[in-house]
């Protein structure tokens, strides 16, 4: 009887443990309200957390800010998303690099400090979010607010910590912020203690508006510099975060080069700027609609862990389903928490998120 009963609770304890695993694994992805892609559309049995983005700041008070256009995706996000799974937990999120220069102007200020901490976990909870997350601060920081950003985050923790303790049977709001590749100047000890998670925004190295040569923009690895994912995630762990700590960004879109020579079409061959739209980026669906039109094969460079194709004088770099999957490897392997999509209404038929949810 006794045997048994050892048995029966290593099996629970065995589930148990296999539950737990599963529930750390975040796959998440980011909407935003400028894309055209409808949120019932969101197919969110892929996702265990879902970002409504993005809020903005008032540049007076520095409370929270949400255009009267945007109101009705903030207010039913939410709701709408739990309908296909109920279990998917939302995020607000605050952003995105448009901010930056209001919320760097307030940190020295704790009552402005107040102000943002507040707005941002009384609209979280008005509007049914299950957490709060802060975007894209691609400004660099300087020494002399590095100090009054971790001050700011670590109060941003508190309060979220008391306003759960306050609220009596409801879950404490998740904090997570999303940041460059490179841990760059900001508090990473703060950052440690204070945010549930942080996404790794490990894209958008090389653009065309502003490099003169076709490029991968999401490299995993760089065999020639560190302009690589790998490379940010070493110097993110060497700088004290915690690889629990961290969320790798796959980005759903990729660049458009125009070839200077259509003849040399290898890595770093000279480009006159930006192809098919103005700033060369293109959404992944609309790179799939090109490589059909056109006929074009699309390539996987396992030194860099990118697709490309060319046409004409078109080069285009993006990750497919080939990249995807080798960088959730990568995630797992290193011990990461997960990955975040940025964003999901540029996938295709959902190819991107199965393939990194293992469905594909």
């Amino acid at each position: 009887m006794t045997c048994k009963l050892i048995i029966i609770f290593l099996l629970l304890l065995h589930n148990k443990s296999l539950h737990s695993t599963a529930q750390t694994w975040i796959k998440s992805g980011y909407w935003l309200t400028v894309n055209e892609f409808p949120v019932t559309d969101i197919d969110s049995s892929l996702f265990t957390h879902l970002f409504c983005a993005f809020a903005s700041l008032n540049s007076s008070t520095f409370r929270l800010s949400i255009p009267s256009r945007d109101e009705d995706y903030f207010s039913s996000f939410a709701t709408t998303v739990k309908l296909k799974n109920p279990s998917v937990l939302t995020l607000l999120s605050i952003g995105d690099s448009s901010i930056a220069p209001i919320f760097f102007s307030m940190l020295s200020n704790s009552s402005f400090r107040k102000s943002f901490i507040d707005s941002s976990v009384k609209t979280a909870r008005r509007y049914g979010f299950d957490g709060i997350d802060l975007c894209c601060l691609y400004q660099r920081n300087t020494s002399s607010n590095m100090k009054d950003m971790g001050t700011l985050f670590e109060e941003w923790r508190a309060a979220v910590d008391s306003e759960a303790r306050s609220n009596s049977g409801g879950a404490k709001l998740i904090l997570t912020i999303a940041l460059y590749y490179l841990p760059e100047d900001f508090p990473v000890n703060s950052i440690q203690r204070s945010f549930d998670w942080v996404h790794i925004m490990a894209f958008d190295y090389y653009v065309p508006l502003r490099d003169k040569f076709v490029h991968p923009h999401a490299a995993l690895y760089d065999p020639f510099s560190n302009v690589s994912t790998d490379y940010g995630i070493r110097e993110w762990i060497n700088k004290g975060l915690s690889v629990g700590k961290m969320v790798l960004g796959l980005p759903y879109h990729g660049y458009a080069w125009t070839l200077m020579n259509p003849k040399n079409k290898m890595i770093g061959a000279p480009s006159s700027g930006p192809a098919i739209t103005p700033d060369g980026s293109m959404s992944y669906n609309y790179i799939k609609e090109y490589v059909h039109s056109y006929g074009a094969v699309i390539l996987y460079n396992s030194t860099y862990v990118e697709n490309y194709c060319t046409f004409g004088s078109f080069w285009i770099g993006f990750d497919d389903v080939e990249t995807i999957k080798t960088k959730v490897s990568y995630v797992k392997e290193k011990g990461l928490l997960g990955y975040t999509v940025f964003q999901v209404g540029n996938d295709d038929n959902w190819v991107l998120s199965k393939a990194a949810a293992g469905k594909a």
